[in-house]
């Protein structure tokens, strides 16, 4: 196997303006060290202390309904790694990019819900977080994975939640969410 054009890689991430990139299996401690990083570069750019803590937990958000979606469906190797870019954007703002493989009809189902999401002003956002977060929680069930935390994201975001199916040759797709902070 040939190794990867590191300075062609190096090249895309600045023009893109990224700023965290990583590609792999992801962990607990994974999530803290990245995030942890990326806390200290936002820092480091004198953002105001709302905009370090918006981006900090999209990317906390994503990043562990991945990790909750990926044990919960008990894949590993190969199918529990994850993608996520962070970069900057020319108006100033950050994108927060995360995507993973998952079940066709999880892909699907979750499309439809980032749909109705999306359709949602600043109010509606708000109270649909808040009925979300007041739904009885059944007894024995595990909550996680996408649920409450997506409402989170889209009220962090400065625009509509963005999400995309890319089908795999063995019937799962790879999907990929968007927000931009």
């Amino acid at each position: 196997m040939e190794s990867p054009n590191l300075l062609d890689l190096r090249e895309l991430c600045t023009q893109q303006r990224v700023m965290l990139c990583f590609n792999g299996p992801i962990s607990k401690n994974l999530i803290e060290e990245f995030g942890t990083a990326l806390k200290n570069y936002l820092d480091s750019e004198q953002l105001q202390a709302s905009s370090v803590i918006d981006v900090f937990s999209v990317y906390i958000e994503m990043t562990q309904n991945i990790r909750h979606y990926t044990v919960a469906r008990g894949y590993a190797g190969a199918d529990a790694t994850a993608t996520v870019v962070i970069s900057h954007e020319d108006d100033g703002r950050y994108a927060v990019m995360a995507g993973n493989l998952v079940e066709a009809e999880d892909g699907q189902r979750l499309c439809a819900t980032l749909e109705g999401i999306a359709a949602l002003d600043k109010e509606g956002l708000k109270a649909a977080y808040k009925k979300r977060l007041r739904e009885p929680v059944a007894e024995g069930a595990v909550r996680s994975g996408a649920g409450l935390g997506l409402y989170h994201i889209a009220r962090k975001s400065s625009q509509p939640l963005a999400a995309s199916l890319k089908p795999q040759p063995d019937g799962r797709v790879f999907f990929c969410l968007r927000a931009t902070v």
